[in-house]
């Protein structure tokens, strides 16, 4: 596969930092707002302002971020203060621009809304830090509390987003809340999801005194490559070998029943394996 270009990886983060945006602000504006309802960040402070007094959502985005961009440019570094300035100022842009979406209702029922918001939203921001860029708002209070305390940043975004949903309970009625943290959640689940990659599959760890026969039944009847790790037992000191392989979810229990069938007494370990790289994964098999 060829080497993409500086430029060309460029080009995919700044348009992958667009499209996420564009994402986040059809979810505010199609599925928040016509439901009352509030996302995370500072966005959630923003959209409480607009229910109050009618301000605009991006522009309050925006004017909420000069302060905390000045904060960056001097505490974390002037690259990364850029970069967030232009994911700052498309997201206020595209929250604006497409707030006539807030006229519409595609889904009458504000818990569904809630969930459905919370999957776009969710999948905007996690284009947006899969290609390790920011669009300012927690991302840089994070940073900066990560940077000279140490705290761990998902905590500190939890600790914020509770307290938009203490407001959110206290000035619009726990209904709301509940439902704030419905969309949040969702929206952290699918953003993991976009981040970790989609092509997830399971690593097999099988320990047996007969390594040949298992590996030869994956090969024959899974059509899966497989690696011989050498170990040692820690109670009885005899040599073993442990087969490690990757498939995916559906060929497991083929596994299963061909490692049962080879050694009864194997020892099987099966875990989550979140983004598979490389020949017969994502590369063609020759």
């Amino acid at each position: 596969m060829e080497q993409l270009k500086p430029l060309q990886v460029t080009m995919i983060r700044y348009c992958s930092v667009i499209a996420g945006c564009i994402f986040i602000a059809c979810a505010i504006n199609l599925f928040f707002v016509p439901h009352h309802l509030l996302s995370n960040g500072l966005s959630g402070v923003a959209i409480i302002f607009h229910y109050l007094l009618g301000w605009p959502i991006g522009v309050q985005m925006l004017v909420m971020n000069l302060p905390l961009l000045y904060v960056a440019y001097r505490l974390i570094g002037k690259v990364y203060a850029i970069e967030t300035v232009f994911g700052a100022i498309v997201l206020s842009c595209a929250v604006d621009g497409t707030r006539f979406l807030s006229n519409m209702t595609p889904v009458s029922d504000p818990a569904l809304s809630a969930i459905t918001g919370g999957i776009i939203a969710g999948v905007g921001a996690g284009l947006i830090f899969r290609v390790n860029a920011s669009v300012g708002g927690l991302d840089i209070i994070a940073t900066v509390i990560k940077k000279y305390y140490s705290f761990n940043v998902g905590m500190v975004g939890f600790v914020i987003n509770c307290l938009i949903t203490f407001i959110a309970a206290t000035i619009f009625g726990i209904q709301i809340a509940i439902l704030t943290l419905i969309a949040m959640f969702t929206g952290a689940k699918i953003t993991d999801q976009v981040v970790e990659g989609v092509n997830r599959k399971k690593s097999i760890y099988i320990v047996s005194y007969r390594p040949e026969e298992i590996v030869a039944a994956i090969l024959k009847e899974v059509g899966r490559g497989a690696t011989i790790l050498y170990g040692e037992g820690a109670y009885t000191r005899q040599d073993k070998r442990i087969i490690f392989v990757v498939v995916s979810l559906t060929q497991i229990s083929h596994i299963k029943h061909l490692v049962e069938q080879a050694d009864p007494d194997a020892f099987m370990l099966v875990n989550d394996a979140v983004e598979v790289l490389g020949k017969g994964f994502t590369q063609p098999k020759a």
